[in-house]
């Protein structure tokens, strides 16, 4: 598997291009509607056929792109069956896999954040959405979050992947671009070995987080793939 990553500023988004080097099949995870046209240049750019665009999540701090990227490539847009989404093509749940050419990406359901959250997992490296974050971890005090149900799932599912395994968060405040289950074990400050799911909890609750400043638009705009207008036209500001 190819993996780029690709950044928006505005969200401090990662979205990811994955694509099968020997068939050209290619997925996006996450994309940012603002930056669709990048997007769509750099899939023509590689000579790749898009498959897939894939939602870790229903996002909070930023409209998907997912919806027009669709309209104009038309991909298929997967979102894990809890999101109650009328958009997405299909709703995928744990234990799931996308085929990309001989390859695949296996989908592992990772609640806690939000009762959506997934992780894509491909040799070698899993992009964790706001599961598992570089130092960090999704919060948990709105859309459906669970203190308890994230420590869970970072445990018994992120953390049993083999250490060397490279992680590709969903976002980072601090220019950090990826790292590794080996070093969030022994060093995330929020949930490293040793910390107990009764502390975590506790941690949690006193964050006092101000809410994402998208989130009364990007909530209901993302349950309709990022917009109700699919058309080339209506994406100002996305040129392609």
């Amino acid at each position: 598997m190819e993996i780029q990553q690709l950044f928006d500023p505005d969200s401090s988004t990662y979205t990811y291009l994955v694509w099968d080097a020997h068939s050209g099949e290619a997925a996006l995870i996450d994309p940012v509607r603002q930056q669709v046209g990048r997007d769509i240049r750099l899939v023509r750019q590689l000579g790749l056929k898009l498959k897939y665009t894939l939602e870790t999540h229903i996002h909070a701090d930023h409209i998907t792109g997912a919806g027009a990227i669709r309209n104009i490539l038309n991909s298929i847009v997967l979102v894990h069956e809890n999101s109650r989404s009328k958009c997405a093509d299909v709703l995928i749940k744990d234990g799931d896999f996308v085929p990309l050419g001989t390859q695949k990406i296996h989908i592992m359901h990772t609640p806690g954040h939000t009762d959506s959250d997934v992780c894509y997992l491909i040799d070698g490296a899993v992009f964790s959405g706001d599961t598992l974050l570089i130092k960090d971890c999704g919060r948990t005090d709105f859309q459906s979050g669970d203190a308890g149900t994230l420590y869970d799932s970072i445990n018994r599912h992120l953390f049993t992947l083999p250490g060397d395994t490279r992680i590709y968060p969903g976002h980072d405040y601090n220019g950090r671009t990826h790292s590794t289950i080996a070093e969030e074990r022994l060093n995330n400050p929020r949930i490293r070995k040793g910390i107990t799911r009764d502390e975590f909890i506790v941690t949690m609750s006193q964050l006092e987080l101000a809410p994402p400043q998208q989130i009364h638009d990007a909530w209901p705009s993302n349950l309709r793939c990022g917009t109700l207008d699919y058309s080339p036209a209506s994406m100002v500001g996305c040129p392609i």
